[in-house]
This record gives C-alpha cells, structure tokens and sequence, in this order.
C-alpha cells in the first residue's frame, strides 16, 4: 500500500470523446479551467492534451498549448502541468492488402524536435515519454515511436529540466524504459505511468498490474490508471500495488452507469476514495520534491 499518494488528472486526451459527453473540454479556456477544477478537488498533477476548438479533433498546435498553459499559470490555484508529447506518432496504414501507401487520414508521423516543439517552447514540469510502438486499438492504426526517436525525445526532455512520465502499455515498454536509463538518457528520479487495460497492451487484471509492478526499480516512482469503469476501481488498486493515481476524462466519461461525470467529479471521487482507504492525499509542492520538478 502506498500511503502518500498524488493524483494525475487527465482532463480531455485525444480520442473522439467530445462528441460524447459535453463535459469533454475542448477549447483552451475550457481546458485550462478543467485543470483548475481538478486541482481545487485534490489533483497535484495535469496531463493536458489539446484539441482544434472548431471540431474538437485531437491537436499538436503549440499555440494551443500557449494559450492553454498560460492561463494555468495565471491562476492562483496552484497544479503541476503535464504536456504529452505523444501527439505525431500516428501512422494509419493502407489496408491489409495494400498497406502502402499510409493513409493520410489519421496519419501524423513526424520527427523528435516537432514532437518536441510545445514542451520546449513552455518548458512544462512534466511531459510525456509513450516508451513504445504497439497495435492501438481495431483497424490499421500503430502508435509508433521507435527507439531512436525516443532515445532523441528523452535527451531532449532531460536537456530541457522536464521531467518524462514514462508512458508503459506493456511490460516490453518497461525493457525500454530501464535501458534509456541505462543510457543516462532519462535522470533519477525516474516516473512511470502504467496505462493498463487498451488493447492491445497489458490488460487491467490485478495480476498483469502485480506483474508490471514488480518489473519496476523500487527507486523509481509510478502511478497506475485504466480505462472506462475500470478506472474508479483502479484508484484503489493502484494505491493497493504501491503506486499513485490518474483518473479523468480523456480514460472514462462516466462517474456511474449513466451519470456522465466532470473532471472534478473523478478527482473528488479518487480522493474519496483514497482518504477512506487511510491514505494521504499530497499537494503539488509535495509532488515537486519528490520528483525534483522544476516550475517556471
């Protein structure tokens, strides 16, 4: 059990959930607030994506960012901000006879530095490292990041004082993770994010989680999260494993059958959670000491 225990909110993701719920932020000013939202219900940390305001699409616009990042900053409420940088690893292939050419629909594949260009241009506390390529999903879609490309994107990260959250969907993520540490690409100390239960990586099963857990350097400081009603469960099973917690829109829109829920609605349901199972519940400044993050 772990005891003292952080929160990640991830507030909107990328995937085609706006269209169904209308909690789902989608502009920079409705993201923004959802990440104070989420900090005033007990979240120490926000994962952020961005999204084209007009149709709601998953985006990579650094002035999204900006705009996004910058009334954070202006609030008093205080919250650690997570970028990803796992935005541009997209590659749709053309089907299963011909699978080349790549389809240009959903196909947004491009290198290191432009994967790289937000997180430089804002030099967030966190961002996110997706330590591996795998089948995503139904179709032709990989999530693609190839060991050159992440070894650039994690000596970029560590260049820069950004801390990676090392993003693990399967235990051959793991193998990579320690061995960019290995490379003294990525500095103690190291943080990993287990997103069990997408297919096709590791499944959400007490287990597999047991199994990933125990492959993790006791040094190094890990959450744990998984997707649709499996993540209110997941609260607890994380903190039960060891690790800490994510819970947020862009993994699960709904607080209960039927009742869709806001970002803040989960966060104050983790902590409830958490505070009846005995833990303590840490603050951002108590996140910033653990993790040596930088906050500009």
């Amino acid at each position: 059990m772990n005891w003292d225990v952080f929160i990640t909110c991830a507030v909107t993701g990328s995937g085609d959930s706006a269209g169904k719920s209308d909690k789902v932020p989608v502009t920079p000013a409705e993201i923004a607030d959802a990440a104070i939202e989420a900090a005033k219900e007990g979240a120490a940390i926000a994962h952020i994506h961005v999204r084209d305001p007009q149709t709601g699409a998953a985006s990579r616009d650094p002035e999204l960012y900006k705009q996004v990042v910058d009334r954070i900053r202006s609030q008093e409420t205080d919250i650690i901000i997570n970028l990803t940088a796992g935005m541009g690893g997209d590659v749709v292939f053309g089907g299963v006879e011909q699978p080349l050419p790549l389809n240009p629909v959903g196909t947004d594949m491009v290198g290191a530095t432009e994967r790289m260009d937000h997180v430089r241009d804002l030099l967030p506390e966190i961002c996110t490292l997706d330590c591996g390529t795998m089948n995503f999903s139904e179709g032709d879609y990989v999530m693609t990041n190839t060991p050159s490309i992440l070894r650039e994107m994690a000596r970029q990260m560590t260049a820069l004082g950004v801390r990676p959250e090392i993003e693990v969907f399967d235990t051959g993520h793991l193998v990579m993770a320690k061995q960019l540490v290995a490379e003294g690409l990525i500095e103690d100390p190291v943080m990993v994010q287990l997103c069990m239960g997408i297919p096709y990586g590791a499944p959400n099963d007490p287990l597999s989680l047991l199994a990933m857990t125990r492959n993790i350097p006791d040094s190094w400081t890990y959450s744990a999260f998984s997707i649709g009603r499996m993540q209110l469960p997941y609260v607890a099973m994380a903190a039960l494993a060891g690790g800490n917690v994510r819970v947020g829109l862009e993994d699960n829109l709904y607080l209960g059958k039927g009742a869709l829920a806001s970002n803040g609605d989960l966060v104050a349901r983790a902590h409830q959670i958490l505070t009846a199972m005995g833990a303590r519940i840490l603050g951002p400044d108590d996140v910033r000491k653990k993790l040596k993050l930088i906050k500009r």
